[in-house]
Formats: C-alpha cells, sequence, structure tokens
C-alpha cells in the first residue's frame, strides 16, 4: 500500500465518520492496523461487514476473500459502478484491495435478523422453487447449485445469499438483466437474470431474505464440483 493510498482510506474514513456519533467510532493503537485502514468502508457495509440499517449495502463479512477481491478491482475499474465505491478505491493497488478483501473474509459477526416476505404466497412459493430448485423448461439452475446447499457461498470465489436484504437482492438481479452489472464472460448472471420474471425476482429476493441465519456461516468448498453453466467470472 502506498501512503498516499493510506492517507486517501483514512482521510475518506475521517470525513464520512465526522456525521457520527463520536461514541460509535472506536479508537485505534495502531492507526497503521488494517481495522484503522478500513474504516472508510464500515460506515455502509457496518464495523464488522455486517451491513447496516440501509438494506442497499450489503454484508460483505465472511464471503470469500477472492470474491470480495473481484469486486473491488471491478469498482476501481468502474466495470462495476457506485460513485462512492469508485471514488474509495479509485488509486488502491489489486495487493491493498486484496488486503481488504481477506480481512472483510474473516469477519464473522452475528446475521441481522431476517425480513419477513410481504409478497403473496404463491410468489414467495414461487422464489422459494427458483432458489432450491430452479426452472429447467427456462434453463434457470437453482440458486444453491452455485452458491451452496446453505446460501453461504463457495469458495474459492462465489458470494453467499443468506443475509442479504430483498431490495438488495432484487436491485443486483435487475443490474444484471440490463447489463449495468457484468462480470467475465460466459456471463452466468446476466444468463440467468434474462430468464427471470419481474414476479421471479420479487419472489428470489423475498424468500432469500426472509432466510434466518444459518447454521453454519463459512462459505463450503467448490473444489471440482461442476457448475450447472459456464460461468467466466469463475474460471
Amino acid at each position: 500500500m502506498t501512503r498516499l493510498a493510506a492517507w486517501l482510506v483514512l482521510a475518506l474514513a475521517a470525513g464520512v465518520h465526522a456525521q457520527q456519533d463520536p461514541a460509535t467510532v472506536p479508537s485505534f493503537k495502531d492507526m497503521d492496523s488494517m481495522e484503522a485502514r478500513v474504516q472508510g468502508c464500515v460506515t455502509c457495509h457496518g464495523q464488522q461487514g455486517q451491513g447496516t440499517a440501509d438494506e442497499y449495502f450489503p454484508r460483505i463479512a465472511g464471503k470469500p476473500a477472492a470474491y470480495l477481491h473481484r469486486q473491488l478491482i471491478a469498482f476501481r475499474d468502474l466495470e462495476r459502478r457506485y460513485a462512492p465505491m469508485n471514488y474509495l478505491v479509485a488509486y488502491l493497488t489489486d495487493d491493498y484491495l486484496r488486503e481488504i478483501a481477506e480481512y472483510f473474509s474473516k469477519q464473522h459477526p452475528p446475521f441481522s435478523p431476517p425480513q419477513p416476505a410481504t409478497v403473496p404466497a404463491n410468489v414467495l412459493e414461487r422464489g422459494r422453487t427458483l432458489v432450491q430448485n430452479g426452472d429447467g423448461s427456462k434453463q434457470i439452475p437453482a440458486c444453491v447449485a452455485c452458491h451452496g446447499g446453505g446460501l453461504t457461498g463457495m469458495e474459492p470465489g462465489i458470494p453467499g445469499l443468506v443475509g442479504l436484504r430483498p431490495n438488495y437482492i432484487a436491485a443486483q438481479l435487475t443490474r444484471w438483466r440490463t447489463g449495468e452489472r457484468r462480470a467475465g464472460a460466459p456471463d452466468c448472471m446476466h444468463r440467468i437474470a434474462t430468464r427471470l420474471s419481474e414476479t421471479d425476482i420479487q419472489g428470489v429476493s423475498a424468500w432469500l431474505g426472509a432466510l434466518p441465519a444459518p447454521r453454519e456461516p463459512q462459505p463450503g468448498k467448490r473444489n471440482n464440483t461442476r457448475m450447472p453453466m459456464a460461468c467466466g467470472s469463475q474460471s
């Protein structure tokens, strides 16, 4: 990490925390520690990456480091666009972004309470079916086929879905569908999302958002398990 990058992170952290209650801002014996350096991240993602009351900012704690690293690079290189994130990581090196990813991958704070589903029962059941079984008639694989039976993700690079809020999930699926969010070709999430209807997205988002905290929060190991379709981001 360069001295300039370190000061950018700390300056940004100080700026966003200036609007917070000082009692919520931790003090650090070592201002060069990783915990101190990631304070630019925690206003949106929580002190341990557990997420915050704003449901559009996702839980990042415990997600595979390779996945987090890839997303940070995408934000830095403007392949994924969200202005605060683009600005925050604009001058950070691959190695430093990897350190950030590894830090949050090792955090395991409690999960936030799930959000009760507010969609009609038939929509929620459709969501459950897609998550657990997929839809062969539309060539939609089950979410669990890639994201793990407990939906906690799969090492080395598939994120967990449990612990995410419905509105965030729906927004990301919509971005995948429209091509606003992209991954390496073949872009499996884009192909899946284009096969989902608006009702499908509502159902999947509501069902995932209502899941309780998993008994085993750690991501599984994909090893040589075959993916249900070719996925460039996992090659």
